[in-house]
């Protein structure tokens, strides 16, 4: 079965991850794309192999939306290096891409062909990748929030706030276009836009936790801490909003959001 060569793949993408990493904090900019890039094509090259050999997106179980999100994580942390040159965004992204990488290792799981009929959609897999890559880029955006927290002894700067915010804005458009397809997938296949499914209601809580972010920094512009610590709010939100839910007694057999987990 091709899950059997993930390891193959994935030691190589995080190897190569981890070279561009470095080039990064070495002022290698050459080095640090050509590695990252390759590192990148490489996982890609797993995903389509797994869809081909599927004959489905792999996007079914929450392992497969894993593979999405380590692949969205580095690409997210190339795009804010090579935008605003902030080398060790790319350290902390291949950090986080091999914890998922190393959760799929060591929990595998079993992935059929078999897709239910709702599944059968044009708008599921443009859907889910489209929320995976504004998860990818919301959670960039809590690293930033972690590393001034945490790790500056000053209050972030306005070059800094500034990459912050634009992660939470590029990551909260996707997000709302992955809601929009959603919404219009849900039409198609059960007849209505919207149920208050509990997957929809902490999807409805999460973009609007983000939203009271963006509001906030409109309005208090120099309160830089409470801001940070929104973000940090938000993403627990996005956690329960994308795993969380499965866990809940309220989804259980009723929500036909939860993700397989076989």
């Amino acid at each position: 079965m091709i899950w059997s060569y993930f390891i193959v793949f994935a030691l190589l993408s995080v190897a190569l991850w981890t070279t561009g990493a470095w080039a990064a904090w070495r002022n290698r900019r050459r080095l640090a794309f050509a590695a990252t890039g390759l590192g990148l094509a490489v996982f890609f090259a797993y995903i389509l192999i797994m869809w081909i050999t599927l004959e489905r997106p792999p996007l079914r179980t929450m392992g497969e939306t894993r593979l999405w999100y380590s692949f969205f994580l580095p690409l997210a942390g190339i795009i804010v290096y090579s935008r605003w040159q902030y080398k060790w965004i790319l350290g902390f992204s291949t950090l986080l891409a091999a914890v998922f990488v190393c959760i799929n290792l060591f929990r595998p799981e079993i992935h059929s062909k078999t897709l239910m009929p709702a599944l059968q959609s044009p708008w599921f897999a443009p859907h889910v990748i489209v929320y995976m890559m504004a998860y990818a880029l919301l959670g960039a955006a809590v690293v930033m929030s972690v590393y001034l927290l945490f790790c500056k002894k000053e209050a972030g700067t306005d070059r800094e706030m500034e990459i912050t915010d634009n992660l939470v804005y590029v990551g909260l458009s996707f997000m709302t276009l992955g809601m929009l397809m959603g919404a219009i997938w849900a039409k198609e296949a059960w007849g209505h836009y919207w149920a208050w499914d509990p997957k929809e209601t902490w999807a409805a809580i999460t973009w609007l936790s983000y939203l009271v972010y963006i509001h906030y920094r409109l309005y208090r512009p120099r309160s830089i801490r409470p801001s940070l610590w929104l973000i940090i709010i938000a993403f627990c939100l996005l956690q329960m909003c994308w795993w969380g839910i499965n866990y809940l007694p309220s989804a259980q057999g009723m929500s036909v959001h939860t993700y397989n987990l076989t």
